[in-house]
């Protein structure tokens, strides 16, 4: 069964709170409770009489900031702080430079997967990244994606989830169980009808989602993040 997007629940209804605890709701899965339920919840309330004005403001920022949090995932990680020395180094480092060579982060250099019915969105990507010589690759096999990712450099794999046969979440699951494969980032591309499991989506290693259609702007925006690409 898809999972909604917001839940709404009876403040009157034991069972309704109950079941929207078991729900575990969070800015990704937001939740809304109506009417006095007599204790705090982790989500919004709202009281009876309803502001119908009021709950459809509610009801737009709780999706607003669903959206945020979800497109958040595509953010990179931030560099880590190295702590400053306080008092003048007295030893003398012998560590041979080509140690520190190797343990530099070097940004990502495989190739953008797309996993698609059809080859037009690997061709449209590939235009828009010309400019940077990102290789983009393309396939509408599972099997194929899975095998592309374990023997070549692959940094970024888009998912169509509208892709017939394909599973995106056990796809992405099967990915992610590969050696060195936490250096590829998993992206769903989905819509309206699709939907998204955002349970699913976190246990399989999905690092987020683009909605459909997207804008090119919004598209290379995000392949530049996780491509460490120049601006």
């Amino acid at each position: 069964m898809q999972e909604p997007d917001l839940v709404i629940a009876n403040g009157d209804d034991l069972s309704a709170l109950a079941a929207l605890l078991a729900w575990q709701p969070d800015l990704t899965r937001p939740a809304l409770v109506i009417g006095s339920a007599g204790m705090e919840f982790p989500c919004a309330q709202l009281a009876r009489p309803l502001d119908m004005f009021q709950m459809f403001k509610l009801l737009t920022d709780m999706a607003r900031k669903r959206v945020d949090a979800l497109t958040g995932m595509l953010a990179p990680e931030a560099p880590p702080v190295h702590e400053r020395r306080r008092r003048i180094r007295l030893d003398l480092d012998t560590t041979d430079p080509a140690e520190f060579v190797k343990m530099r982060r070097h940004a990502p250099n495989g190739a953008v997967l797309i996993v698609d019915k059809r080859g037009a969105l690997r061709d449209h990507v590939a235009r828009l990244l010309s400019a940077h010589q990102v290789s983009v690759e393309w396939t509408e096999s599972a099997a194929a994606a899975v095998r592309l990712c374990a023997e070549t450099p692959v940094s970024v794999v888009m998912i169509n989830t509208s892709t017939p046969g394909i599973d995106p979440y056990a796809l992405c699951s099967e990915i992610k169980q590969q050696e060195r494969a936490d250096r590829i980032a998993v992206v769903l591309l989905v819509n309206q009808a699709s939907g998204y499991d955002t349970a699913r989506a976190r246990t399989a290693g999905v690092r987020g989602l683009l909605d459909k259609p997207m804008a090119d702007r919004h598209l290379v925006a995000a392949l530049k993040k996780l491509l460490s690409l120049p601006p």
